[in-house]
């Protein structure tokens, strides 16, 4: 394999959600969660959802459904209370839940472009991981920032990852996206031609016919076996 760049995925891979601030909000709720409990049931809630993400991730109704599954996750019924406190989770500003940059993440970065790699991130968004990624300190750490609302298509469309490639100078076959969801990242990474790693932080994707790692150090692992 001749691999000259790595893609990643934003949320889920090199930004955390704020894990803290979901768990003060549901126990403001009258839930009684504890973090750790929510991290695991966030992490299973993506198996779950990614059937439904065949064409994307940024539709409305997206969030709603991922926190549901997180709910019944722990334990807990849906209902009208559950659905006012996911809709003010959803309105935080200015970036959202996915704000805390993994602690890993800058060395794990840092180490692949030590390898000679070319480094873009790949996210589906609003139009402002770019402002995050700088915000939080990561920004640095990668040659190329690609928003799916910049630039009008959204992963698992090929487009996006291609887009990504041009950009950093290298055929899709060159490249090995790394990101959290099967659907998502896997399938519309190979669509384009490129290679793909899944992180599987709690081992709940079972049977998945690709690499896995638990989260992006592990991963840079894996890759620098493939250089």
């Amino acid at each position: 394999m001749s691999l000259r760049a790595v893609f990643v995925d934003a949320g889920n891979t090199i930004v955390a959600l704020d894990y803290a601030r979901i768990t003060a909000r549901l126990r403001e709720g009258g839930y009684g969660v504890e973090e750790p409990a929510v991290r695991a049931a966030e992490a299973r809630a993506r198996v779950r959802l990614d059937p439904h993400l065949r064409q994307g991730t940024e539709a409305p109704d997206v969030f709603s459904l991922y926190f549901r599954y997180v709910l019944d996750e722990l334990g807990l019924a849906w209902s009208d209370r559950a659905a006012r406190l996911v809709a003010d989770l959803r309105s935080i500003e200015p970036f959202g839940l996915w704000s805390v940059p993994i602690p890993e993440a800058p060395a794990a970065l840092d180490h692949l472009r030590r390898l000679g790699l070319r480094l873009a991130v790949v996210s589906n968004s609003n139009g402002t991981v770019a402002r995050l990624l700088g915000a939080i300190g990561l920004a640095h750490h990668v040659d190329a920032i690609v928003d799916s609302a910049v630039v009008g298509a959204e992963k698992p469309d090929p487009r996006i990852f291609r887009h990504a490639a041009d950009i950093v100078g290298v055929r899709p076959e060159e490249a090995v996206h790394v990101g959290d969801l099967y659907a998502v990242d896997v399938l519309g990474a190979r669509a384009a031609g490129c290679h793909a790693i899944l992180i599987d932080p709690v081992g709940a994707w079972v049977g998945v016919d690709c690499p896995t790692a638990t989260d992006i150090q592990a991963a840079s692992g894996l890759i620098a076996r493939m250089v």
